[in-house]
């Protein structure tokens, strides 16, 4: 048989060239990449959107505010942009109660679901503007505001109604005298039932260290632990004040 001439012939070649393999390969290997990348950014970004601000970070934080510089567990600390070492105007605080402890993975609904937001205390530290704290504003002030006679309140306190006058917009005021100490004030918007409760129907302020003041804001559901309740904020506070003379280590432990 004769030989194919040379027009005859039909060239040969793979059906997938190497070049198209390499390709090929190179972009299962981007796409597994990206998988990858999406897969890591996403956990990180449903992190973040799941935290919404919150840190279970416990680090320290030393903030000054005026005279009084105050050592801060970070995951007390309520917004992001107050978690800093520095001076500062004010620093807001969110705390469990009774347990005084900050966010944690634990706690998490506690702070993320609103039904539950009442087992939460609120407190705000900053500088003195007067010179009287709630307690001490009772007869110079809140005595010639008040409406009519006063009335047995919840929990051993007396109430008191206030001048519509006085811009207190519905709020009663509540008081008890304290053996040995000055009498317990607060303020509160008292719901007609429980159930409509906020966790800050309640306000109260305090003087602590040098200069600081403390007001702190609770839901009137736990309006039966005021003694325990008022002791434990200024406890909270002082233990964390920094003795310029003899600086003491405050306990990481998230509180």
């Amino acid at each position: 048989m004769a030989p194919l001439s040379s027009a005859t012939m039909v060239e040969e070649s793979p059906l997938i060239s190497s070049g198209f393999v390499y390709r090929l390969m190179a972009g299962v290997a981007v796409l597994a990449a990206l998988t990858v990348a999406i897969s890591v950014g996403g956990n990180w970004l449903g992190e973040k959107i799941s935290l919404a601000g919150h840190t279970t970070d416990t680090k320290p934080i030393s903030v000054t505010i005026g005279d009084d510089t105050i050592r801060l567990a970070a995951n007390t600390v309520r917004f992001p942009s107050e978690r800093l070492n520095g001076p500062a105007e004010r620093v807001d605080l969110y705390l469990t109660w009774p347990q005084m402890q900050g966010y944690s993975e634990a706690d998490r609904l506690r702070f993320d679901d609103i039904s539950q937001s009442s087992s939460l205390i609120f407190l705000q530290i900053s500088q003195s503007t007067m010179s009287r704290d709630m307690s001490g504003r009772l007869g110079p002030i809140y005595s010639q505001l008040m409406d009519g006679a006063s009335y047995a309140g919840p929990f051993g306190l007396t109430a008191h109604r206030l001048r519509a006058d006085a811009g207190y917009n519905g709020e009663i005021l509540l008081t008890a005298s304290r053996s040995g100490e000055t009498n317990y004030v607060v303020r509160c918007l008292l719901p007609s039932s429980p159930a409509l409760a906020t966790s800050g129907d309640c306000q109260r302020d305090v003087k602590v260290g040098k200069d600081l003041s403390v007001l702190y804001r609770f839901s009137s559901n736990q309006l039966g632990d005021w003694r325990t309740m008022d002791a434990a904020v200024q406890d909270f506070v002082k233990t964390r004040l920094v003795d310029d003379a003899a600086p003491a280590a405050m306990a990481v432990d998230g509180r």
